[in-house]
């Protein structure tokens, strides 16, 4: 049985963020609920997806402010504010930093919960896309010096034969070496492989080395 979905409650209104913790329990939702950017900071992240409904409007710490730090520490929070007086360049910014929607107070429970689920999505894909990056890098880690070597030069399209004259070793060896670079970063074809470097940050998109 895999855990519920996680939403964490950001507002200093106590009524509201009882009515909302209802609702979404109600929903299936797991509920952590804060009065404060402060209480929120100091306790333990979430670990897996999870979104955050946070006001902008807060003694102490601001919604905006509390997005810029969550943004410095790249987190996988997906956020969706609520605010009772936003105004359109307020959710102009706040879209453009990250957030997933900007809502107006009194929030309706469907625009609320289509926000929330589009949130959790959005969370759940950067979550898969970090633990890709990590199960890629321990592959790299893998390779040998003269694999990476080889690997280099692979995904930037130079040939076998061109590769085996700047390395200094029989075509041959070049081929053995690209095999064993293919097996360990997972790659099925030279396109797969010039991917894996573009997501390791090795290539840029045209397959050249930066």
């Amino acid at each position: 049985m895999t855990d519920s979905p996680t939403v964490l409650l950001v507002d200093d209104e106590p009524a509201l963020l009882k009515a909302l913790t209802r609702l979404l329990k109600a929903e299936g939702f797991t509920v952590k609920a804060f009065q404060s950017a402060s209480d929120f900071l100091a306790a333990p992240r979430p670990v897996g997806p999870a979104c955050m409904v946070l006001d902008e409007a807060m003694p102490g710490m601001t919604g905006t402010e509390l997005q810029k730090r969550l943004n410095e520490e790249s987190s996988n929070l997906a956020v969706v504010f609520i605010t009772g007086n936003g105004d359109i360049p307020m959710s102009v910014r706040a879209i453009k930093s990250g957030a997933v929607d900007f809502l107006t107070k009194p929030v309706k429970d469907n625009e609320l919960l289509t926000a929330i689920r589009t949130a959790l999505k959005k969370s759940a894909e950067q979550v898969a896309a970090q633990d890709e990056l990590r199960s890629l890098l321990s592959r790299l880690a893998l390779l040998s010096t003269r694999e990476e070597e080889v690997f280099q030069h692979v995904v930037r399209g130079i040939p076998n034969k061109q590769i085996a004259m700047i390395l200094g070793v029989v075509e041959q060896t070049v081929k053995i070496h690209r095999s064993r670079v293919m097996s360990k970063m997972g790659a099925d074809s030279l396109a797969h492989l010039v991917l894996i470097a573009e997501r390791l940050g090795l290539a840029s998109s045209n397959g050249t080395l930066i």
